[in-house]
């Protein structure tokens, strides 16, 4: 058995025993394995982001926290592929590319081949946003903490902020952060490619509703990200040219 194929079958091992420990003689014994390949493997899940722990004491042995993994779920190679061209080039792009391995990884025989070969033709031009930027922004919005920034608007203006993450919002090609503005007191709709510095503090941000900030506003028709998507009978066609730019979602900032 391969290592990739190896380590999924482990989680799969010990997924199916949770909450119940499992010795790591008992998983050599299982997959056939010396027990210093069972502990390299088990180390190398750790590293990767999977929530295998030890247990210590008599009983104990290795578990994984059923509550942090998905059951088995089968991809089609256009969603693997899908999951790795969405997560190429916007925020919160790392986590989706390890999601994308993740998964790629676990699929095997043709499936994986094909969504191997097809993510593999999907290309993006790095994002404009700094990834410092990028990654303030995305740990505000997680954390609900206050966001200090400088940004750059449509005329040229830099202005110092302080906003309260409400959540992100995609529209022509560009991302937006969508946040209470404390310095306008009112919800706003920022760039990330035109934010020049941001920095997270220690303090708590209030909760704010997102749509509630996009009510009346260009975006208050944006649609959840994993909201199903419309039957194909549905979908609208293309628009025929270069659309102007214009700043979806709030009041310019």
């Amino acid at each position: 058995m391969k290592r990739t194929a190896r380590l999924y079958a482990l989680v799969e091992e010990l997924r199916a025993a949770a909450p119940r420990p499992l010795t790591v003689a008992a998983l050599a014994a299982r997959f056939e394995i010396s027990t210093r390949t069972v502990q390299r493997d088990l180390q190398m899940l750790m590293e990767a982001g999977v929530p295998v722990r030890t247990a210590p004491g008599r009983g104990g042995g290795w578990c994984i926290d059923p509550q942090m993994t998905m059951p088995p779920i089968r991809f089609a190679a256009d969603e693997a592929a899908a999951l790795a061209a969405a997560g190429s080039s916007t925020p919160f792009a790392d986590a989706a590319r390890t999601a994308a391995q993740k998964i790629t990884a676990s699929m095997t025989g043709p499936a994986s081949t094909a969504a191997q070969a097809l993510a593999a033709r999907i290309v993006a031009l790095p994002s404009r946003a700094d990834s410092t930027i990028r990654a303030a922004v995305e740990y505000a919005l997680s954390t609900r903490t206050v966001l200090r920034l400088s940004y750059v608007d449509a005329a040229g203006r830099t202005s110092e902020r302080a906003v309260e993450p409400a959540g992100l919002l995609t529209a022509d090609g560009h991302w937006y952060l969508i946040a209470w503005c404390r310095t306008r007191r009112a919800g706003r709709g920022f760039r990330l490619d035109r934010i020049t510095t941001a920095a997270v503090s220690d303090e708590p941000a209030q909760p704010r509703d997102l749509a509630e900030l996009l009510h009346g506003s260009a975006g208050a028709g944006a649609v959840p990200a994993m909201a199903p998507a419309p039957p194909p009978h549905e979908r609208g066609a293309p628009s025929a040219g270069p659309a102007q730019e214009r700043e979806p979602g709030l009041r310019r900032c």
